[in-house]
């Protein structure tokens, strides 16, 4: 397995980042145009990783949804931090703090509109992480 972690600028606001061109990026130095599997993982607490149309609205609706279920408010009982800073530590349970998606002929075999993108309520981290991983089949 070959694997590389890279660095990701959130800034300080919510966010839907799109890791789709790092992910093929790193699959043109590893898969070498061979089949296997690409894994996707955020190593926090705070964020989680989508399988997500990006760039039509369904960004910014993900974030709405997340807004209504997880309300930035006093209500959490995981208090330190900006306010609110509780939803970020329930978000992963919804949205998971990994991906796995096969690769054939060195290439994620996504669907047409499918992005891989890392969601990020913590504005209080302004620089994230993100794990790359490569099993060759």
């Amino acid at each position: 397995m070959e694997s590389t972690l890279i660095d990701v600028k959130t800034g300080r606001s919510e966010v839907v980042h799109d890791l789709t061109p790092q992910c093929a990026d790193f699959l043109r130095e590893t898969a070498r145009g061979g089949d296997g599997l690409l894994h996707v993982f955020v190593p926090h607490a705070t964020a989680g990783v989508a399988l997500i149309e990006l760039g039509a609205g369904s960004d910014d609706d993900l974030l709405a949804a997340l807004r209504d279920l997880l309300p930035a408010d006093d209500r959490w009982r995981h208090a330190h931090g900006s306010r609110g800073h509780g939803r970020s530590h329930v978000m992963p349970a919804l949205i998971a703090p990994y991906a796995t998606v096969p690769v054939l002929g060195g290439e994620m075999a996504l669907g047409t509109w499918q992005s891989i993108a890392m969601v990020d309520l913590n504005v209080d981290n302004p620089v994230r992480q993100v794990r790359l991983s490569f099993l060759a089949g």
